[in-house]
């Protein structure tokens, strides 16, 4: 499996070449030069697999420059009941049987990892894959990143003590949730940094892409990244898809009319890296009907998938809402997906992304691009703080089901788009825990905090302040590596 740029300036690479590296040299994200492809056969014989095996079956058809036992070791040392809670790692919950008029609805639990949210489920690996290859290549990292809430902490747990690796993690000061910021600060471990920066997150991000875009500062300093723009946590993600898929129709393979039962997803977005996995998922063939983009306030996406029109916020205009962790108006992994719109065509990618530099924006409404994202499947939908907390209200009332106030946007979204026959899984982002002013405030009452972390906000805290300014960032991390 080789390894392109999305804007066409880097020559072919294999998976551990670009594994450590995030940003492309030209500025661009890393996408396979060709998707593997699953047959109908194949799928079939993925039912009764364990999550590691099937996570093994995915992965190594994108990692085969690691050798098959490595890479099965990695992932079996990943996806244990010790480290997720459960044998089944991500097991499906039922919300609302099917009827005449509409599918079941799921929820695919995916946070019941160490930090209690999605990113563990590939965060967790990908903090052994960094390992296990810088100790190979005898080289250290320093990892760069950004995040509104929950990238960050995932990554820390899953790069904290680990050898040969530096984190250094880049929030908005006071826009994520007390348990949130607790569960970053708190860490002590000599090779964590967390760093306060006064903005927004996409204030952040910018931050992180700034150093990587200066490659002899990244060469000299072995930048790294774990954000979503890794393609290794994309990739990663793309089995749970798999997974979700095999567990909601494991009592009818096969609809009506023969043809493979079909479900869809509903994913709450903000960088896009989630709902692309799914994508991946869908190119290689699994049968997934549609693809729910769920956003809040900060409804970039939305307005796309509505009307082609890609624009960008700025900071001011990015509101501070209650699902903090999509609190987001520049959808990095979005190049990926306009990249694969457009057939691979870099040289249209590299003109629309100086476009939204010089404009902020670009539009491909009426193109053949736009009718090609309708005819895989998306479309989106907004929801508001009294949506999620009304949400939330409804399916602890109805189901006896406490949901975070991510997944609330989610399942709200969802309704308008369930469909007879066919089941509709939204992917569980966090535990309600990370979000108790919310969830107190929809049912008068604290959301249960898993063992072990009783009291995590009273814990001492460790972090620096900084205005978002990359000379004083560089020379932080300059002095540290």
């Amino acid at each position: 499996m080789e390894y392109l740029s999305t804007r066409g300036g880097m020559p072919p690479q294999r998976f551990s070449d670009i594994l450590l590296g995030g940003l492309a040299p030209d500025g661009g994200l890393v996408m396979p030069a060709s998707i593997p492809q699953i047959d109908d056969a194949t799928l079939q014989s993925w039912r009764g697999l364990s999550y590691a095996d099937l996570a093994f079956q995915v992965l190594s058809r994108y990692c085969d420059d690691i050798p098959a036992d490595d890479l099965k070791r990695l992932i079996d040392e990943t996806y244990t009941p010790a480290i997720f809670g459960t044998e089944d790692i991500t097991p499906l919950v039922p919300l609302e049987p099917a009827s005449d008029a509409q599918g079941p609805l799921y929820i695919e639990q995916l946070s019941n990892g160490p930090t209690l949210a999605f990113k563990d489920m590939a965060m967790q690996l990908l903090g052994r894959l960094f390992e296990y290859t810088l100790l190979k290549q005898d080289r250290w990292l320093n990892i760069v990143g950004a995040t509104s809430g929950d990238t960050g902490s995932a990554a820390e747990y899953a790069m904290r003590g680990r050898q040969h690796l530096r984190v250094f993690m880049l929030s908005p000061a006071g826009r994520m949730s007390a348990f949130q910021r607790a569960q970053m600060f708190s860490l002590m471990d000599d090779n964590i940094y967390n760093i306060a920066i006064e903005g927004v997150f996409d204030d952040c991000q910018d931050l992180v892409k700034a150093v990587a875009g200066d490659l002899a500062f990244k060469e000299r300093h072995s930048i790294g990244s774990v954000n979503s723009i890794n393609w290794a946590r994309v990739v990663a993600q793309v089995v749970y898809y798999f997974r979700g898929y095999l567990l909601a129709t494991a009592g009818q393979p096969y609809g009506a009319d023969g043809q493979p039962q079909q479900v869809s997803f509903t994913v709450p977005s903000g960088n896009f890296g989630n709902v692309l996995a799914g994508h991946i998922a869908k190119r290689m063939g699994l049968p997934i009907r549609r693809l729910v983009v769920a956003t809040n306030e900060n409804d970039v996406l939305d307005e796309f998938f509505r009307t082609g029109r890609y624009r960008v916020r700025s900071a001011r205009d990015t509101h501070a809402t209650s699902s903090p962790s999509m609190d987001i108006s520049k959808a990095s992994n979005f190049e990926r997906f306009v990249f694969d719109l457009h057939g691979g065509d870099a040289e249209r990618v590299r003109a629309l992304w100086q476009q939204l530099g010089e404009t902020g924006e670009f539009d491909l409404a009426g193109t053949d691009a736009f009718a090609k994202a309708a005819a895989w499947g998306f479309v989106s939908g907004r929801s508001t703080h009294a949506d999620r907390l009304q949400t939330i209200r409804h399916w602890h009332q109805k189901a006896g089901v406490l949901v975070d106030t991510h997944t609330a946007d989610g399942l709200k979204v969802a309704q308008a788009y369930r469909e007879p026959g066919i089941p509709m899984l939204c992917l569980e982002t966090a535990l309600p825990a990370k979000f108790a002013e919310s969830i107190v405030e929809a049912i008068g009452q604290q959301p249960p905090v898993p063992a072990g972390l009783e009291g995590l906000e009273a814990r001492a805290q460790r972090w620096v302040r900084m205005p978002a300014d990359v000379r004083q960032l560089k020379a932080y991390v300059a002095a540290r590596t």
